[in-house]
């Protein structure tokens, strides 16, 4: 079954609006004979006649206003369509996937997207919680777009991974423990915790900081969700190793943070798919970059 063209469509409201093949003909810049080609394409595609002169004016027959109706809807839509895309590819609207872990979601991602929604209002993130390497896996396969990983990663081919930020990992601690001025892992140690459980990067950085005095202390509980790690810390269950960003808060006057000796720190890096991206993407990377320094 052959398909409808619209520039045929496109030619029948042209006529209905026009009144007249001529007319239609110069607002179309087409020669005449063309629109009189579209009109007959037309008509022997639906099987009946579309338009029927009435005292010199061209009017459409009643399966001509059928048709005209529709296809004013059909080229609309396809002028929205054409109009979308051109914005996309602009970069100014679209959607990006994004994914990272609970905590850069959590503290860092809102500044990104406050001012992303400034700047770039039609632009849709999309944020999925994932791991660093599930991260990377739906990077690779072309479900996602951004990722924001822990660091090091080994190279993934496909991919582009550069260094992001760094952030002190600090120990926050219930206010009312009796806690020295700098935490070490042997101290530490000693006291209940409450660490991420051992699929994310933070889990084994913390593992290996406590290597470097003694044996591993057996958590409490993990949980891979920072805000609820630090309630319980507030509550007084635990002490916990987290990331303090520069450009977060404080935490609440239940929690008291201090830094570690030897110092930790939580490296991030920013992963896209290498070569070219669409503009859309690139906005957001340009807004990531900028709290790079936060």
């Amino acid at each position: 079954m052959r398909e409808i063209s619209l520039d045929r469509l496109r030619t029948l409201v042209a006529i209905a609006d026009q009144g007249s093949f001529a007319e239609a003909a110069r607002v179309l810049n087409l020669a005449p004979p063309t629109v009189s080609l579209h009109i007959a394409d037309l008509e022997q595609r639906v099987g009946g006649v579309l338009l029927s002169r009435t005292r010199g004016r061209v009017q459409p027959s009643a399966i001509g206003d059928t048709l005209i109706a529709r296809a004013r809807r059909l080229l609309a839509d396809a002028e929205q369509a054409l109009e979308d895309v051109e914005r996309q590819v602009q970069g100014l609207a679209g959607r990006v996937r994004l994914g990272a872990s609970t905590g850069v979601i959590a503290q860092l991602l809102p500044q990104a997207l406050e001012t992303l929604e400034q700047v770039h209002p039609g632009i849709d993130v999309q944020v999925a919680v994932l791991t660093s390497q599930q991260t990377l896996q739906k990077l690779a396969d072309g479900s996602l777009d951004i990722g924001v990983i822990a660091l090091p990663q080994a190279p993934v081919k496909g991919l582009s991974i550069q260094p992001w930020r760094r952030d002190p990992v600090m120990a926050f601690l219930p206010a009312r423990w009796d806690s020295p001025p700098v935490i070490t892992p042997s101290w530490l140690a000693s006291q209940p915790l409450i660490l991420n459980d051992a699929t994310t990067r933070l889990s084994r950085q913390v593992a290996e900081w406590f290597a470097g005095e003694g044996p591993q202390p057996t958590p409490r509980i993990q949980l891979n969700y920072n805000d609820a790690i630090k309630s319980l810390v507030g509550a007084g269950y635990g002490a916990t190793l987290l990331p303090h960003e520069a450009s977060t808060p404080a935490p609440e006057n239940r929690i008291v943070m201090r830094p570690l000796q030897p110092a930790l720190w939580r490296e991030l890096g920013i992963a896209h798919r290498a070569g070219s991206v669409e503009r859309s993407t690139g906005f957001v990377l340009e807004v990531l970059q900028e709290l790079e320094a936060l």
